[in-house]
Protein backbone atom coordinates (compact mmCIF):
# COMPACT_ATOMS: atom_id res chain seq x y z
CA UNK A 1 0.00 0.00 0.00
CA UNK A 2 2.91 2.47 0.58
CA UNK A 3 4.06 1.81 -2.48
CA UNK A 4 0.83 2.52 -4.57
CA UNK A 5 0.03 5.92 -2.16
CA UNK A 6 3.55 6.76 -2.99
CA UNK A 7 3.02 6.38 -6.78
CA UNK A 8 -0.50 7.81 -7.02
CA UNK A 9 0.90 11.24 -4.92
CA UNK A 10 4.10 10.98 -7.56
CA UNK A 11 1.46 11.23 -10.45
CA UNK A 12 -0.36 13.95 -8.93
CA UNK A 13 2.51 16.23 -8.57
CA UNK A 14 3.82 15.47 -11.87
CA UNK A 15 0.98 16.13 -13.02
CA UNK A 16 0.73 19.45 -11.35
CA UNK A 17 -3.21 18.69 -10.39
CA UNK A 18 -2.63 19.44 -6.69
CA UNK A 19 -1.46 23.49 -7.60
CA UNK A 20 -5.23 24.74 -7.68
CA UNK A 21 -6.83 23.30 -4.98
CA UNK A 22 -3.81 24.37 -2.79
CA UNK A 23 -3.68 28.03 -4.43
CA UNK A 24 -7.72 28.08 -4.16
CA UNK A 25 -6.98 26.61 -0.19
CA UNK A 26 -4.35 29.61 0.91
CA UNK A 27 -6.15 32.34 -0.73
CA UNK A 28 -9.63 31.58 0.78
CA UNK A 29 -8.02 31.11 4.23
CA UNK A 30 -5.28 34.41 3.61
CA UNK A 31 -8.56 36.59 2.47
CA UNK A 32 -11.28 35.19 5.06
CA UNK A 33 -8.62 35.88 8.38
CA UNK A 34 -6.41 38.78 7.14
CA UNK A 35 -6.47 41.14 9.79
CA UNK A 36 -8.61 39.33 12.20
CA UNK A 37 -8.32 39.78 15.95
CA UNK A 38 -11.21 38.04 16.70
CA UNK A 39 -11.48 34.18 18.21
CA UNK A 40 -9.57 31.97 16.57
CA UNK A 41 -12.84 29.91 16.25
CA UNK A 42 -13.97 31.87 13.37
CA UNK A 43 -10.78 31.60 11.90
CA UNK A 44 -10.72 27.52 11.79
CA UNK A 45 -14.63 27.77 10.68
CA UNK A 46 -13.05 29.88 7.63
CA UNK A 47 -10.04 26.97 7.56
CA UNK A 48 -12.74 23.94 7.52
CA UNK A 49 -14.53 26.04 4.65
CA UNK A 50 -11.72 25.83 2.52
CA UNK A 51 -10.66 22.69 3.34
CA UNK A 52 -14.25 21.35 2.18
CA UNK A 53 -13.46 22.69 -1.53
CA UNK A 54 -9.69 21.64 -1.75
CA UNK A 55 -10.60 17.91 -0.43
CA UNK A 56 -13.34 17.26 -2.61
CA UNK A 57 -11.10 19.18 -6.12
CA UNK A 58 -8.27 17.22 -4.76
CA UNK A 59 -10.13 14.19 -4.91
CA UNK A 60 -11.34 14.46 -8.34
CA UNK A 61 -8.15 15.25 -8.99
CA UNK A 62 -6.83 11.93 -7.94
CA UNK A 63 -9.58 10.07 -9.56
CA UNK A 64 -9.07 11.31 -13.16
CA UNK A 65 -5.57 11.20 -13.80
CA UNK A 66 -6.14 8.05 -15.30
CA UNK A 67 -8.57 6.90 -18.42
CA UNK A 68 -10.22 3.92 -18.57
CA UNK A 69 -7.72 1.44 -20.36
CA UNK A 70 -4.58 3.21 -18.00
CA UNK A 71 -7.07 2.56 -14.85
CA UNK A 72 -7.61 -0.73 -15.95
CA UNK A 73 -3.75 -1.76 -15.96
CA UNK A 74 -3.54 0.14 -12.77
CA UNK A 75 -5.90 -2.25 -11.10
CA UNK A 76 -4.30 -5.07 -12.30
CA UNK A 77 -1.21 -3.86 -10.48
CA UNK A 78 -2.35 -2.46 -7.82
CA UNK A 79 -4.44 -5.89 -7.07
CA UNK A 80 -7.69 -5.40 -7.30
CA UNK A 81 -9.80 -2.36 -7.43
CA UNK A 82 -10.16 -1.89 -3.30
CA UNK A 83 -6.46 -1.38 -3.31
CA UNK A 84 -6.42 0.77 -5.87
CA UNK A 85 -9.41 3.07 -4.40
CA UNK A 86 -7.86 2.40 -0.63
CA UNK A 87 -4.44 3.87 -2.02
CA UNK A 88 -6.43 6.88 -3.65
CA UNK A 89 -8.40 7.81 -0.56
CA UNK A 90 -4.78 7.81 1.53
CA UNK A 91 -3.39 9.83 -1.13
CA UNK A 92 -6.40 12.38 -0.96
CA UNK A 93 -6.00 12.42 2.63
CA UNK A 94 -2.28 12.65 3.05
CA UNK A 95 -2.58 15.61 0.59
CA UNK A 96 -4.37 17.31 3.30
CA UNK A 97 -2.15 17.03 6.08
CA UNK A 98 -0.02 19.62 4.45
CA UNK A 99 -3.19 22.01 3.53
CA UNK A 100 -4.30 21.07 7.29
CA UNK A 101 -0.96 22.70 8.83
CA UNK A 102 -1.16 25.67 6.81
CA UNK A 103 -4.71 26.44 8.15
CA UNK A 104 -3.26 26.72 11.36
CA UNK A 105 -0.71 28.55 10.78
CA UNK A 106 -1.62 31.36 8.25
CA UNK A 107 -4.61 32.99 10.52
CA UNK A 108 -1.59 33.45 13.15
CA UNK A 109 0.30 35.58 10.59
CA UNK A 110 -2.26 37.50 9.07
CA UNK A 111 -3.95 38.23 12.26
CA UNK A 112 -3.11 39.12 15.53
CA UNK A 113 -4.37 35.63 17.71
CA UNK A 114 -2.66 34.10 20.91
CA UNK A 115 -3.62 30.69 20.98
CA UNK A 116 -3.74 28.01 23.18
CA UNK A 117 -2.94 24.29 22.86
CA UNK A 118 -7.23 23.62 22.83
CA UNK A 119 -6.59 25.87 19.95
CA UNK A 120 -4.71 24.45 17.76
CA UNK A 121 -6.56 21.05 18.53
CA UNK A 122 -9.67 22.31 17.73
CA UNK A 123 -8.82 23.54 14.37
CA UNK A 124 -6.80 20.79 13.53
CA UNK A 125 -10.00 18.37 14.23
CA UNK A 126 -12.37 20.49 12.19
CA UNK A 127 -9.76 20.78 8.88
CA UNK A 128 -9.84 17.03 9.24
CA UNK A 129 -13.43 16.70 9.92
CA UNK A 130 -13.99 19.02 6.06
CA UNK A 131 -11.24 16.59 4.37
CA UNK A 132 -12.88 13.12 5.03
CA UNK A 133 -16.52 15.07 4.17
CA UNK A 134 -14.61 16.57 0.71
CA UNK A 135 -13.21 13.02 0.08
CA UNK A 136 -15.93 11.27 0.01
CA UNK A 137 -18.12 14.05 -2.13
CA UNK A 138 -14.93 13.71 -4.24
CA UNK A 139 -16.01 9.65 -4.59
CA UNK A 140 -19.56 10.54 -5.42
CA UNK A 141 -18.61 12.95 -7.87
CA UNK A 142 -15.89 10.38 -9.77
CA UNK A 143 -15.59 7.44 -11.85
CA UNK A 144 -17.04 4.79 -11.94
CA UNK A 145 -20.11 6.88 -9.94
CA UNK A 146 -20.56 9.66 -12.33
CA UNK A 147 -18.67 8.91 -15.70
CA UNK A 148 -18.68 12.35 -17.10
CA UNK A 149 -16.88 15.03 -15.79
CA UNK A 150 -19.28 17.76 -16.43
CA UNK A 151 -22.10 15.74 -14.51
CA UNK A 152 -19.37 14.86 -11.81
CA UNK A 153 -18.46 18.87 -11.11
CA UNK A 154 -21.94 19.43 -10.77
CA UNK A 155 -22.89 16.62 -8.55
CA UNK A 156 -19.79 18.02 -6.75
CA UNK A 157 -21.19 21.79 -6.08
CA UNK A 158 -24.72 20.72 -5.40
CA UNK A 159 -23.17 18.01 -2.58
CA UNK A 160 -21.14 21.17 -1.40
CA UNK A 161 -23.64 23.05 -1.32
CA UNK A 162 -26.72 20.53 0.77
CA UNK A 163 -23.40 20.34 3.02
CA UNK A 164 -22.69 23.72 3.77
CA UNK A 165 -26.27 25.62 3.63
CA UNK A 166 -28.61 22.85 5.69
CA UNK A 167 -29.14 24.18 8.80
CA UNK A 168 -28.48 21.63 11.28
CA UNK A 169 -26.63 19.35 8.86
CA UNK A 170 -23.86 17.30 10.38
CA UNK A 171 -21.26 16.84 9.93
CA UNK A 172 -20.46 20.62 8.13
CA UNK A 173 -22.67 22.91 8.35
CA UNK A 174 -23.23 21.97 12.10
CA UNK A 175 -19.18 22.57 12.34
CA UNK A 176 -19.25 25.38 11.03
CA UNK A 177 -22.59 27.21 12.54
CA UNK A 178 -20.89 26.45 15.91
CA UNK A 179 -17.30 27.71 14.94
CA UNK A 180 -19.22 30.86 14.11
CA UNK A 181 -21.14 31.12 17.31
CA UNK A 182 -18.63 30.05 19.72
CA UNK A 183 -15.54 31.55 20.96
CA UNK A 184 -14.14 29.23 23.28
CA UNK A 185 -12.23 26.56 21.42
CA UNK A 186 -12.56 24.27 24.77
CA UNK A 187 -15.96 23.61 24.81
CA UNK A 188 -16.33 22.64 21.14
CA UNK A 189 -13.60 19.86 21.06
CA UNK A 190 -15.75 17.20 22.07
CA UNK A 191 -18.34 17.67 19.75
CA UNK A 192 -15.63 18.64 16.97
CA UNK A 193 -14.71 15.29 17.73
CA UNK A 194 -18.11 13.48 17.30
CA UNK A 195 -18.30 15.54 14.04
CA UNK A 196 -14.80 13.94 12.99
CA UNK A 197 -16.18 10.60 13.81
CA UNK A 198 -19.42 11.07 11.77
CA UNK A 199 -17.22 12.54 8.41
CA UNK A 200 -15.38 9.17 8.66
CA UNK A 201 -18.25 7.33 8.69
CA UNK A 202 -19.14 9.31 5.59
CA UNK A 203 -16.20 8.29 3.95
CA UNK A 204 -16.27 4.83 4.55
CA UNK A 205 -19.95 4.64 3.00
CA UNK A 206 -18.78 6.86 0.08
CA UNK A 207 -15.82 4.39 -0.42
CA UNK A 208 -17.89 1.14 -0.02
CA UNK A 209 -20.28 2.50 -2.72
CA UNK A 210 -18.11 3.46 -5.02
CA UNK A 211 -16.42 0.41 -4.87
CA UNK A 212 -19.55 -1.27 -5.46
CA UNK A 213 -21.02 0.62 -8.25
CA UNK A 214 -17.20 -0.48 -9.91
CA UNK A 215 -17.34 -3.88 -9.49
CA UNK A 216 -21.08 -4.33 -10.79
CA UNK A 217 -20.05 -1.77 -13.89
CA UNK A 218 -17.15 -3.98 -14.72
Amino acid sequence: MTALVRYRLTTLLLSQRHLAPLLLFTALVAILTSDDTGPLTAAHGAAAAAMLLAATWLTMALTGLEDRPHRALLTAAAGGRLRLLTGTVLTALLGCLPLTALGLALPLLVGSHSPTAADLLLGTEAQLTCALTGTAVGLLASPPLVRRRGHGLLLALALLLALTVSKGLPPVNLLLTRLSTHDRSADLLASTALLLMLAAALLTAAAALAHTVAARRD
